[in-house]
């Protein structure tokens, strides 16, 4: 997940917050949080997905408060992340080998007009999502489930999806192209919520989507506001996973991020129940610094996402290894630290890793040691060896225009020039950049420089998204180009690998293969923070995702 579709930026707490235990109670609020009361959230962005299939939102943020799915995940500060069960009453059964698996409802589920949902429900919301008209979610499960995408969904004529079956009721198995250890998780994104079979045809269903959450949408006017009330038919006692204290849920839709700040800095009237959903940006963190109200409300991740800069293996000079083995020195990470939230201590950590840290199977190297400035005379000396004694001319670094991007760049731009490699910033829109670089097949870029966030807590989604062969081009996140049909095969073998540790070990031995070959320089693990209001309660963070856990907020009685 690319972080900037969600709110770009590499930012941090003023005051350092860590997940753990904090605010789990606001300082001064006199009080906890009980059920009841409105929780207001703030949004910069214009719009919601509240369709399942268009959707590729985590299990912990907007969607999850309004569409169950088969699996969740057990999320708490300074601990791992786990899989848990939804709808389903385990984590799912593999058998054959890991290419079946099998998953049971629980008794008595429901919808939020009464209707009961069945494991045909579930069945038929992976069908719409294959569809052309309702693309764009996350599709870990496509290509497992029909090889080549050949199925194209349940509107035209009918067809059905062979490869799931539904005995009966509450059963549905999933017969895959290939053994995969991680469909459990899989089965946890925003696709494996239930659709009632035969609905969700129209184009807006995205506007009114049948709840199985304890939150159903009572009203959604784009760019403006949308209002969640309680499902009726949802039971804490069965659901786990979200605590649904709130009685209503308001969203506050393309607020401006400079009056957001200012209207949960100042912390009056309705806005003490206000929570800002966009990542505090380095001008909020400047107010922030002389209040301490302010300060005592933000919340910081532990880690985030990978901020690396890509080398287009396919393109110019940088097809030769020794080119590209250059720029992991040349690069000042430390100068990107400060360019992204003002100091090293606040942007997050300098990477050495493709894996971020909280998932299994991690392991902590570094292939190329150096000071977080760089080693300029040991870049400039792999450069003569490969034939480049004078450096290089005429790069070209695409990025986004927003967010703080250009500066990054820039940061980038002047420890590259130490160097003697020379290069050019592109800055680009989020539609052009996702046209111009993960679009085409051959890009016309040298450099992107970018983030990404792992869709699930597995190593499997920080590899195969950003070096898989099949990722480049066609909107696939390979923006290195890099193809290498020994890591393609390495990378089906970890997938199929259902013992967790066994696969994490292949995980972790696929990061050095594929670095070692350079194919982008990992920067920082970024940090997030986010603010809110004195009477919102239990902000909490885990290892991973690093977003806050919104099935647990709540309202300080």
């Amino acid at each position: 997940m690319k972080q900037l579709r969600f709110a770009a930026g590499v930012l941090a707490a003023v005051t350092l917050l860590t997940a753990c235990g904090a605010n789990d109670t606001p300082a001064g609020s006199g009080g906890a949080v009980k059920p009841g009361g409105n929780l207001v959230l703030l949004n910069d962005a214009p719009s919601i997905t509240w369709d399942p299939a268009k959707s590729s939102n985590l299990v912990v943020t907007t969607l999850g408060l309004i569409h169950r799915r088969l699996t969740s995940w057990d999320v708490a500060p300074g601990k791992d992340t786990t899989i848990v069960p939804d709808l389903a009453t385990d984590t799912g059964k593999p058998t054959d080998g890991g290419k079946t698996w099998t998953f049971t409802l629980k008794d008595n589920l429901k919808y939020a007009d009464g209707t009961p949902i069945t494991s045909a429900d579930v069945k038929w919301g992976l069908e719409r999502s294959f569809a052309p008209a309702f693309s764009g979610g996350l599709a870990y499960h496509k290509d497992l489930l029909s090889p080549g995408l050949a199925y194209k969904g349940p509107f035209d004529g009918g067809k059905e999806l062979d490869t799931i079956q539904t005995p009966d009721p509450q059963t549905i198995v999933f017969h895959l192209a290939r053994a995969y250890g991680d469909f459990n998780w899989v089965a946890s994104t925003p696709a494996f919520s239930p659709v009632p079979k035969g609905k969700g045809a129209e184009a807006n269903y995205n506007d009114h989507p049948v709840a199985s959450g304890p939150y159903q949408l009572q009203s959604y006017e784009r760019g403006k506001s949308a209002k969640l009330v309680r499902n009726p038919n949802w039971s804490r006692d069965e659901d786990k996973t979200r605590l649904a204290n709130p009685d209503t849920i308001e969203f506050q839709l393309g607020q401006d991020t400079s009056v957001i700040s200012k209207r949960l800095v100042d912390d009056s009237g309705a806005d003490r129940t206000a929570f800002g959903m966009s990542f505090a940006s380095p001008a909020q963190l400047a107010q922030i610094q002389g209040n301490a109200s302010a300060k005592s409300r933000l919340v910081t991740s532990e880690s985030g996402a990978l901020a690396y800069l890509s080398l287009n293996t396919q393109r110019g000079n940088l097809t030769n290894p020794k080119v590209r083995q250059a720029f992991q020195y040349a690069v000042d990470k430390a100068a990107f630290q400060v360019a992204s939230a003002g100091s090293a201590q606040l942007a997050g950590d300098v990477a050495t890793t493709l894996i971020t840290p909280g998932l299994q199977g991690r392991e902590q190297y570094d292939l190329y040691p150096a000071p977080p400035s760089g080693d300029v005379a040991k870049a400039k000396q792999l450069l003569a060896e490969a034939g480049f004694p004078n450096g290089l001319d005429g790069l070209v670094l695409a990025t986004h225009n927003e967010r703080g991007f250009p500066e990054k760049a820039a940061a980038i731009q002047a420890s590259l020039a130490r160097a003697n490699i020379k290069v050019t910033i592109k800055p680009l829109d989020e539609d052009t950049y996702t046209s111009e670089v993960d679009t085409k097949g051959l890009s016309d870029y040298d450099l992107t420089l970018t983030s990404w966030q792992p869709d699930i807590p597995s190593a499997n989604a920080n590899i195969q998204p950003l070096f898989q062969s099949t990722e480049i081009g066609n909107g696939g996140y390979n923006e290195s180009r890099y193809s290498s049909p020994e890591v393609d095969r390495l990378i089906g073998e970890a997938q199929a690998t259902v013992d967790p540790a066994e696969a994490g070990r292949k995980w972790a031995a696929l990061d050095k293969k594929i670095l070692a070959d350079s194919p982008v320089v990992p920067l920082i693990y970024t940090r997030n923070s986010f603010l809110h209001g004195s009477q919102v309660g239990d902000v909490q963070i885990g290892r991973f995702p690093a977003y806050v856990d919104y099935r647990k907020l709540g309202i300080v009685q």
